[in-house]
């Protein structure tokens, strides 16, 4: 059995070569499973475009695939009261959606494709059967465990102690050190809208667009529509710093 490529929307990058990318990022996954594991995983794996702001799971939801994101952005998210709080925005490549399943707990958090997303998928069933006999892949799993806690540690401090400027800075330096910069080196290779900034940032819209602005006013930023042009990296970490 071939995995299954569900491309209902292709790409628009002609040089993209599906199994080329499956394989060429995936490589640090498969190098953790045997032979005979690695060709079940691959026969059973699916992979298929998600256009913006698609639901990939919901909150509540049982998890019965893993999750890897290997082009595009995909938000992780939980709905509050009166707006959603971004938790965090996945960056290539990432693995997603086993957390809920190694706990034995349904989705606490929603996911949905940011930008136009290639997502390839295994069924968690199998991947929990080989994590339990391989030592390595259960390795590979508790390393990205463990790195996601210690930056969600980060996040709550600053969501939780931080005044406006300086949760805003540390979210620009959170994009800035998921997804770098365009090729004029500072300019951000993301564009988030004000909402979703705000979302990030744990904070309203209003109050994202007056810090925003501040910013631009004093030199730190500049803005153009959602595009943001960082002028001054280590103004941010300051203001990061002072919280």
């Amino acid at each position: 059995m071939k995995p299954t490529f569900d491309s209902f929307r292709t790409t628009n990058n002609a040089d993209f070569d599906v199994n080329k990318e499956i394989m060429t990022k995936l490589s640090d996954f498969f190098k953790t499973l045997d032979d005979e594991e690695r060709d079940n995983l691959m026969e059973r794996m699916t992979a298929r475009w998600y256009q913006p702001s698609e639901l990939i799971y919901g909150e509540g939801e049982t998890p019965r695939q893993l999750f890897c994101l290997l082009s595009g952005k995909v938000k992780i998210f939980k709905e509050g009261v009166g707006r959603s709080q971004t938790v965090r925005i996945l960056q290539a490549v990432e693995y997603f959606g086993y957390r809920a399943a190694m706990s034995q707990q349904q989705f606490i958090t929603a996911a949905s494709a940011y930008e136009e997303s290639f997502i390839v998928k295994f069924p968690l069933a199998l991947v929990k059967k080989y994590t339990q006999e391989n030592a390595r892949l259960a390795w590979f799993f508790i390393q990205r465990l463990a790195t996601a806690l210690g930056r969600s540690d980060e996040r709550t401090v600053s969501l939780t102690q931080k005044h406006l400027r300086g949760r805003l800075a540390d979210s620009i330096l959170y994009l800035y050190e998921c997804y770098g910069t365009q090729p004029d080196g500072h300019t951000l290779a993301c564009s988030l809208s004000r909402e979703d900034l705000a979302n990030l940032s744990n904070m309203t819209t209003n109050n994202a667009i007056r810090t925003l602005s501040q910013f631009a006013t004093d030199g730190v930023v500049t803005l153009d529509g959602r595009t943001i042009r960082i002028e001054s990296l280590e103004t941010l970490h300051q203001i990061s710093k002072r919280g």
